[in-house]
């Protein structure tokens, strides 16, 4: 098969254990788009969490794209240009908000470039703003303060007391919002059908490719449906088992040039 497109899951994926690609994975999604390959880096993170990663690997010299929010952006990276975006409706600000005071977990959220917070020291919001090289203001009026449109909330808190709270934050937000915790300390709030499937396969109709000429990477649960619609999915070697399971083909470790592995396999071979 003539794939034309690589897409690329970050944590976990396309970034080893010190959140750093490789040089023989940056070498060969390189020598991919010289090619004439697409790169899309597919991630939940923000888009300003997604950009240093986007220029090491040059996406906008060579005319790639990013699906940030889980898919909720799309970045064409030469232009700049959002090709697509789905925000939260900004009448449930209020009420996810509450939800998280009612629960007593923090929440954040995005405006612009910089994360907006009811509590900035948090190791979990530490963690978000390091992993995507952010600031933080800390908001004590969030309800009143976040009235404009926002792509995703994320409550944050310890892993086993999400458990509980998540299956009473989408029974109260109801069937048109989608809610999931993409690390156990994460608990996403999204507008409904953002995954990463239902989104490459918005920007495979704009670009006019199939699915068929379309490698997936990935290794977490948010992976599982572009994986699954893909033309070749790839699990790497420390995915999670649904992933493995539903997989075409098992990749190595990130720590292990996986992604690399995968790309000379059937890209540049």
């Amino acid at each position: 098969m003539d794939y034309k497109m690589i897409v690329l899951d970050l944590d976990g994926t396309l970034t080893n254990r010190d959140k750093q690609i490789t040089p023989r994975t940056r070498e060969a999604l390189m020598e991919a788009q010289k090619m004439g390959k697409i790169t899309v880096l597919a991630s939940g993170r923000p888009t300003q969490g997604v950009m240093p990663l986007a220029r090491e690997l040059e996406l906008g010299k060579y005319g790639s794209y990013i699906l940030s929010y889980n898919g909720g952006m799309i970045i064409n990276c030469r232009t700049g240009e959002t090709v697509a975006s789905a925000l939260l409706p900004p009448k449930i600000n209020r009420n996810v908000i509450g939800l998280a005071r009612e629960y007593q977990v923090n929440i954040l959220t995005y405006q612009g470039d910089t994360i907006i917070t009811l509590k900035k020291e948090d190791p979990y919001v530490e963690l978000e703003a390091r992993t995507n090289q952010m600031p933080v203001k800390e908001i004590s009026a969030m309800e009143e303060y976040v009235e404009f449109a926002v792509p995703k909330f994320l409550m944050v808190d310890d892993g086993d007391y999400l458990a509980m709270v998540e299956p009473r934050v989408k029974a109260a937000l109801g069937k048109n919002i989608s809610v999931y915790r993409s690390e156990p300390f994460f608990l996403e709030i999204l507008p409904r059908g953002i995954d990463k499937a239902k989104r490459l396969e918005a920007l495979l109709g704009i670009l006019g490719l199939s699915r068929e000429e379309v490698i997936a990477c990935g290794d977490g649960y948010n992976d599982l449906s572009m994986i699954r619609f893909a033309g070749l999915g790839v699990a790497m070697g420390n995915a999670v088992l649904p992933v493995r399971n539903a997989a075409d083909y098992i990749t190595g470790t990130n720590d292990e040039d996986g992604v690399a592995q995968v790309v000379e396999k059937f890209v540049l071979s």
